[in-house]
C-alpha cells in the first residue's frame, strides 16, 4: 500500500537574504515533499540570484516545489491570503511559517533606529495577528519559528560563561532591542493566546551567498581589490562563528522537534577575535595584513558573544558540523569562485563602507538632520487584527510593489551598508 504523501508547505519570510536563502536551498534539497513560498520584499540584501538554481529546480517549471511572493511582511492582508493558501489553493496553505525577515544592520540602526522598530517589531506583531486570524478561522496544526539573536542577551566578560537561554536579555543596540520586544511579543503570544511559536536564537552567520555588508564577505571582496579593511577599535571584539548551513539544519530540527514556547540558542561553539578572522582571510587570500585600517570604535559595541548550546544538543540532538577552519577557507574559495553574484552588489556596499567608516562622501539620502530616511509605515497602517478590524471595518488591501520581478506576487529585507569587523548583524 503506497503510503500517503505528506502536505509540508512552509511561509519563510526574508528567504532571498543571506540565512533565509540558504535556509530554503537547504530545506528543498533535504526533504523531497517539502514546498515553500518565500516572502520577500527585495531590497539590496535580499537577491533572488542566490536562489536562481532552487527557482530553476523546484520552481513552476521545475518539480513546482518552490514559489516566490514578492511583498511586506507589514501588508496584513498579503500574509493573511498566502496562510489561507492564495493563489494555490488550500493545498498551499502553509503548516509552519519561519521567520527571517529583519532589519539587521547594527550600524544603520543607531542611525536610523525608528526603520528597526517598524520592522522588526510592528512586521512581527503583523505576523503574529496574521496567523492567529487564520489559525482561529481555519484551526490545524502549525509552528511559529521566530529567528533571532544572540545580541538580545548584551555583552559578556572575557571569563564570563557563555548565554543560555535562561541569561536576562540586555540588548544594547537598537537592532539588538528591536529583535528583544520582537522576542518578547512572540513569548507574550504563547503565553496569552496558546500560540505555537518558537524561538531560535543564533550567533553570526558565515558562508555562501552572504552580501558583502557583513564582515567575512566584506573583508574578502575588499582585499581582493586591495582596498583598505575598516576594523572596529583594536579588533579582539569576540564573536562565535556558526555556518549557514549548520543554522539551516537546526532551524529544520526546531521546527520538527522544538517544545511550542521554548528557546534553542544556536552557535557554532567557534569564539574568535574579529582580529583573528581578518588575518585568516588574508591569509587564505596571500594578501598583505597592511590592508587593514583600524577605525574608532562602535558606540555600545559589544565586546564579546558566546552561546551555550547544550539545550538543543540535548533535547534535539543537534551539533554543528563544521569547523571554523574548514568552513571559513570553503567560505573564501566559494567567493572567489562566484564573483558574477558579488561584482554585481559592490556599488552598494563600497559605497556605504566608505561613507560610514573611512569618511568618503556619497550620495546617501538624507533627512535634514543628517540621518538616513528611516523606511516609512504602509500607506494608512496600523497593525491590524483579524479580531480587532480597524475602526473602517477594513483589513487593508493588498500592495504591489512597483518592482516586481515578471511572474511574482507582490518578506521584508532592508539595504544597510557594511560594517567594519565588528561581527554584528551577520544574523539576517
Amino acid at each position: 500500500m503506497k503510503a500517503e504523501k505528506r502536505n509540508v508547505v512552509v511561509l519563510v519570510t526574508g528567504g532571498a537574504g543571506f540565512i533565509g536563502s540558504n535556509f530554503v536551498r537547504w530545506a528543498l534539497d533535504h526533504d523531497p515533499e517539502v514546498r515553500i513560498v518565500n516572502l520577500d520584499l527585495l531590497t539590496y540584501a535580499g537577491n533572488l540570484e542566490s536562489l536562481a538554481d532552487v527557482a530553476a529546480r523546484y520552481g513552476p517549471d521545475g518539480e513546482g516545489r518552490y514559489r516566490f511572493v514578492h511583498g511586506d511582511i507589514r501588508d496584513f492582508a498579503l500574509v493573511s491570503g498566502l496562510l489561507a493558501g492564495a493563489p494555490g489553493g488550500q493545498s498551499w496553505a502553509p503548516s509552519a511559517l519561519i521567520h527571517f525577515a529583519a532589519e539587521s544592520h547594527v550600524d544603520r540602526s543607531i542611525l536610523g533606529p525608528a526603520a528597526f522598530v517598524e520592522t522588526n517589531v510592528n512586521g512581527t506583531l503583523s505576523l503574529l495577528e496574521a496567523c492567529r486570524g487564520e489559525l482561529e478561522a481555519r484551526p490545524r496544526p502549525f509552528r511559529f519559528v521566530h529567528v533571532s539573536t544572540d545580541e538580545v542577551y548584551g555583552t559578556l566578560g572575557p571569563d564570563d560563561p557563555a548565554f543560555t537561554e535562561l541569561t536576562p536579555l540586555a540588548p544594547n543596540s537598537p537592532y539588538s532591542a528591536s529583535k528583544a520586544g520582537a522576542d518578547l511579543l512572540v513569548r507574550a503570544y504563547v503565553e496569552t493566546f496558546g500560540f505555537p511559536a518558537v524561538i531560535t536564537r543564533c550567533s553570526n552567520n558565515y558562508g555562501p551567498y552572504q552580501f558583502p555588508e557583513k564582515l567575512i564577505p566584506l573583508i574578502i571582496t575588499r582585499a581582493l581589490a586591495d582596498e583598505p579593511l575598516p576594523v572596529y577599535g583594536d579588533g579582539m571584539n569576540v564573536r562565535d562563528w556558526l555556518h549557514v548551513a549548520d543554522h539551516a539544519e537546526a532551524i529544520w530540527t526546531v521546527l520538527a522537534r522544538g517544545q511550542i514556547g521554548a528557546v534553542y540558542n544556536i552557535g557554532g561553539e567557534a569564539e574568535v577575535p574579529n582580529l583573528e578572522i581578518v588575518k585568516r582571510i588574508l591569509a587564505r587570500l596571500d594578501k598583505p595584513e597592511s590592508l587593514i585600517a583600524f577605525v574608532a570604535d562602535r558606540p555600545g559595541h559589544d565586546r564579546r558573544y558566546a552561546m551555550d548550546i547544550g539545550k538543543i544538543r540535548r533535547e534535539l540532538s543537534w551539533a554543528p558540523r563544521h569547523d571554523l577552519e574548514t568552513g571559513l577557507a570553503e567560505t573564501v574559495d566559494w567567493y572567489l569562485s562566484h564573483p558574477t553574484w558579488w561584482q554585481r552588489v559592490l556599488n552598494e556596499a563600497y559605497r556605504a563602507a566608505n561613507e560610514l567608516y573611512l569618511g568618503q562622501p556619497s550620495p546617501l539620502s538624507t533627512l535634514p538632520d543628517g540621518n538616513p530616511s528611516p523606511r516609512p509605515p504602509l500607506p494608512g497602517r496600523e497593525t491590524p487584527s483579524p479580531l480587532s478590524p480597524l475602526p473602517s471595518g477594513e483589513r487593508g488591501t493588498r500592495r504591489r510593489h512597483p518592482a516586481s520581478p515578471p511572474g511574482a506576487e507582490t518578506g521584508t529585507r532592508r539595504g544597510h551598508p557594511p560594517s567594519p569587523a565588528s561581527g554584528e548583524g551577520d544574523r539576517e
